[in-house]
């Protein structure tokens, strides 16, 4: 059984543009490539023929994964605020260092330097169920952290 891919709209909708976009564009793109490279004889010595099937073999493997991705997407529902953090909340913790604002997304649309975390990495892990107050320990690969939650939208 496939587990569920958080997702939001936007996010689905680029998944859903990618997909669409190598289902038709791509394949065509590669499919002539392959043609032309045929033309020029011999198989076995025709290093454009070997980049083509290759990139067919990636681009194929890609929708592929696009299709489970979409099969299992779970849509993230925008929230205004909430008592305890779950996958689309937008946080702001304190530490340390500082106070950092991070938006919970699914994987797919993780974008550390951007602000978004996985609900699957180690600190999307740590955040998600606590509420505004909580202070929560966290291993982080440059070591132990402790951070307080001081927002939730």
């Amino acid at each position: 059984m496939d587990n569920p891919t958080f997702v939001t709209a936007e996010g689905l909708e680029k998944l859903r543009v990618e997909l669409g976009t190598l289902k038709t564009d791509k394949r065509k793109e590669i499919a002539s490539r392959i043609q032309e490279a045929k033309e020029l004889g011999d198989l076995s010595e025709n290093a454009e023929y070997a980049e083509a099937k290759n990139e067919q073999a990636f681009v194929e493997g890609r929708i592929q994964e696009l299709e489970v991705i979409l099969k299992n997407a779970t849509l993230i529902q925008a929230r205004d605020g909430g008592t305890s953090i779950r996958v689309g909340s937008v946080v702001k913790v304190k530490s340390e260092a500082g106070e950092q604002e991070f938006e919970i997304v699914g994987s797919n649309e993780a974008d550390p330097p951007g602000g978004k975390i996985s609900n699957e990495s180690p600190l999307g892990k740590s955040l998600l169920g606590h509420k505004v107050g909580d202070a929560i320990n966290v291993t982080l690969p440059k070591g132990e952290r402790t951070l307080t939650v001081s927002h939730i939208r």
